[in-house]
């Protein structure tokens, strides 16, 4: 089960879906597309096996759903929003900011929020209240109207009370392809939203790809996954844990560890073995170690070319200097400095975003952060003195491509009348 790979494994293992999988995406896209709300209720029945009546979710269950959670998890979402907020409020930068870069002429930009963003909060093998603090909050910070979320059903209190805790305007019962089709495209109960953020599985992640022409999505966030780096000086039980804490996410999940020491693999897949049998999710961790394995290189620079090249999802420096290791990486979702980092603190509490690229999508997407959520208008103001001093350099220029009306409307401000 664990094996040493080629560097050629990630790029073949890694895809975020196929022929087949799109084929079933564009058939429940387009039941959506036809028949709305109806479709939504039937469909959920299908996959989730549960009833529904509505596919909106009330205050009243809402408030219900504080009376079933415990209140010390309560506290802990509370600590969680206040520091994902906190992190995501230092990436703000100003909405506008006009500069003279020469006399008479101010450039600048003007960061506008969206009016309406639809979340998507995965469901089904577990809760994931942590996923609707990651994709609410940013979205709040950054002034967006409106935040719906989507999830499955039967939707957890938990996963309810987070929701509001992140400042969700609306939820609703939905989840899967079923839920993306929902926002992109509208329903009768689900108005369309301008862009939909968050995770899912690979059908979710098709569908979004999928309606990109009819609503702007965050980037592809698939299964989850994580790289490690480690040296002589890591500790075997450390990195295993951190093996597992991803292998019991999904099944299709996967870890890649790329070491200086060729004995630390052995250590590792001994701790895996030993830590792993009492896992509550033990078939899928199994599931998810048949796509994990192990790289053995000369340096620890190998090792983060290696890394690059997979750009992975997490990426975990377990290394003697991980700060000037941090300086070669490149391509990663978020990266986790030091023994004492593990991907769980990023996942839950120390405010960083957890929702991120996957499937080598790190190497061209950035998490989800403050920006994802505005959009950048550039701003000119120019004096007359400004524009008498740009004249002949905007004349020049227009007449070489023959657009002599561009030329004529700069030389009109300075006709006398």
């Amino acid at each position: 089960m664990w094996k040493q790979l080629d560097e050629g494994f990630w790029k073949k293992n890694r895809v975020s879906g196929t022929d087949a999988v799109e084929k079933d995406v564009l058939k429940i896209i387009e039941q959506v597309r036809k028949n709305g709300d109806k479709a939504l209720i039937e469909l959920t029945k299908r996959f989730d096996k549960v009833d529904i009546d509505s596919v909106a979710v009330s205050r009243d269950e809402i408030d219900d759903a504080y009376d079933d959670v415990d209140e010390e998890l309560i506290d802990a979402l509370e600590i969680a929003a206040a520091n994902i907020e906190r992190f995501h409020r230092m990436q703000l930068t100003a909405e506008t900011e006009l500069t003279e870069v020469e006399p008479g002429i101010f450039l600048g930009m003007k960061r506008t929020p969206l009016e309406r963003v639809g979340a998507y909060v995965p469901g089904g093998r577990a809760s994931y209240p942590s996923t609707a603090l990651m994709s609410v909050i940013p979205a709040r910070v950054a002034g967006v109207d409106e935040v719906i979320c989507c999830t499955p059903s039967p939707v957890s209190s938990v996963t309810l009370v987070a929701m509001d805790i992140a400042g969700a305007d609306e939820i609703y019962r939905v989840g899967g392809v079923q839920a993306i089709a929902a926002m992109a495209l509208g329903t009768e109960s689900i108005e369309r939203v301008q862009k939909i953020v968050g995770p899912g599985n690979v059908y979710v992640t098709a569908a979004k790809t999928l309606l990109r022409n009819n609503v702007e999505i965050d980037f592809p966030a698939g299964p989850s996954e994580i790289g490690i780096v480690a040296d002589d000086t890591a500790d075997a039980d450390f990195i295993a844990s951190d093996i597992l804490a991803q292998a019991e996410h999904d099944p299709s999940s996967a870890c890649v560890l790329a070491t200086t020491d060729a004995s630390l693999p052995k250590k590792v897949w001994n701790a895996v073995e030993k830590m792993m049998k009492n896992a509550p999710r033990l078939n899928i961790i199994k599931e998810a170690l048949n796509n994990s394995g192990y790289m053995i290189k000369n340096s620890i620079e190998e090792c983060i070319e290696a890394m690059n090249e997979m750009a992975p999802e997490h990426l975990s420096l377990q290394v003697a200097d991980a700060m000037s290791s941090l300086n070669l990486v490149r391509n990663a979702g978020s990266v986790f400095v030091g023994s004492y980092s593990p991907v769980a603190a990023g996942d839950y509490a120390s405010g960083t975003n957890h929702v991120l690229p996957t499937a080598g999508n790190a190497k061209v997407f950035s998490g989800l952060n403050t920006d994802t959520f505005r959009k950048t208008s550039t701003i000119q103001l120019i004096t007359k003195e400004g524009l008498e001093e740009l004249a002949p350099v905007i004349e020049t220029i227009a007449e070489a491509e023959g657009l002599i009306a561009h030329r004529d409307s700069v030389r009109t401000r300075f006709k006398e009348k």
